[in-house]
């Protein structure tokens, strides 16, 4: 088995940024996620949000492409709530991911994990905050920083 330690932040939003993501969704949505990751035999150090979008900090490895990895989930995850919920749930187009180094492993895993209290008090690392292309063309800021 060859030698990898890649690390990666993504974030992606739900469609129109639509407050989608409730609690009873929050639990059913991130153990998927997990699950699915591992499936593809990636690690998830960690996975949070708020209503509107998610923050996953996962270790790829080098055969399974970013852009697979990030359809994937999104995909089956919306495919799995739509099928478990009554109310419809889609993401929106595209998503945002950087690389780091394993340094800051400890410290992106901690901003993911305080998202809620990132966003309540304001302190979103703008760094993070990147931008993406809704559906409609329009760019947005999507809270996540290193």
């Amino acid at each position: 088995m060859p030698y990898w330690r890649l690390y990666y932040h993504f974030v992606w939003a739900t469609k129109k940024r639509v407050p989608l993501i409730t609690p009873e969704v929050e639990d059913v949505l991130f153990g998927y996620l997990i699950g699915k990751a591992h499936n593809i035999k990636s690690i998830v150090h960690a996975v949070n949000g708020t209503e509107d979008h998610v923050h996953l900090v996962a270790s790829i490895p080098p055969p399974v492409a970013l852009s697979d990895f990030a359809a994937r989930l999104k995909g089956s995850s919306s495919h799995y709530l739509n099928k478990s919920l009554e109310d419809a749930f889609a993401w929106q187009s595209g998503y945002g991911v950087v690389s780091f180094g394993e340094k800051q492993l400890e410290w992106v895993v901690g901003y993911v994990n305080n998202q809620k209290q990132h966003h309540s008090n304001c302190t979103t690392e703008v760094k993070l905050e990147n931008m993406t292309v809704n559906d409609d063309g329009s760019t947005s800021t999507v809270a996540w920083s290193l």
